[in-house]
């Protein structure tokens, strides 16, 4: 297996150096790269992230470094793309077993308050250690690459279980866009160039409702939600 991580802080991992995942590496199981996609910065001074479109508090990753950075490393169409977010499905050990049988997996980790939305488009899962806020990717990445790499075989006698997390009552995040406003064809939601603040917090109050019904319906229950949010939800197809 190869697994490659795009990190703006490739010096984090170095704890994989050691333990199962250098026992995994130096009898040929597996193959281990970080990659720093500030490579791919959009100027000279380095700059790989900018404010969101509609506004709102910290900034974004942009999608052309991640993107060209994945491009560059990406084997096959076969290849894993793993964005680790605090929006994704939970990781479970299950997970972890399927994921053992790959033949490459990309891990992409942010920083900052997210990524431009169109990140998204080219990844195949995204995925979450848990309804809490780190400052980071890496760290997440890290558990996750622990908990595939053990389950390859012959790297590990036996699989151990995991503990199930439980999780907050919380929706899931709206999307969220930065520049550049197009993007192969991917377009920035009109409604967040308006200018129009009232109109823009619905779109995003509706598109975190349709998020959640969508990848988290189990957290609908527990939000709270008026009777016309509900209304609203139940008429939407997903």
């Amino acid at each position: 297996m190869q697994i490659d991580v795009l990190t703006l802080f490739p010096e984090m991992f170095a704890p994989l150096g050691y333990s199962i995942m250098k026992n995994a590496q130096d009898q040929g199981h597996l193959t281990f790269n970080t990659h720093n996609f500030r490579e791919f910065a959009v100027n000279k001074h380095g700059h790989v992230d900018d404010y969101p479109y509609g506004g709102g508090a910290g900034m974004l990753l942009r999608v052309e470094p991640i993107v060209e950075q994945l491009e560059k490393i990406q084997q096959s169409e076969n290849t894993r793309v793993v964005l680790v977010d605090p929006t994704g499905v939970p990781f479970t050990q299950e997970l972890a077993k399927e994921w053992s049988q790959e033949e490459q997996i990309v891990f992409i980790c942010g920083h900052y308050e997210g990524f431009d939305q169109r990140v998204r488009e080219f990844v195949t899962d995204e995925v979450s250690v848990g309804d809490y806020v780190l400052t980071n990717g890496e760290l997440p990445a890290m558990v996750m690459i622990d908990a595939t790499v053990r389950l390859i075989p012959e790297v590990v006698g036996n699989e151990e279980s995991i503990v199930q997390e439980s999780y907050s009552e919380s929706l899931l995040e709206y999307p969220q866009y930065t520049r550049p406003r197009e993007f192969r064809g991917m377009a920035v939601p009109d409604i967040l160039l308006s200018g129009d603040h009232a109109k823009i917090d619905e779109w995003r109050r509706q598109q975190a409702l349709l998020n959640t019904k969508k990848r988290r319906p189990d957290l609908i229950e527990q939000a709270d939600l008026t009777e016309s949010e509900l209304e609203w939800l139940n008429n939407q197809e997903i």
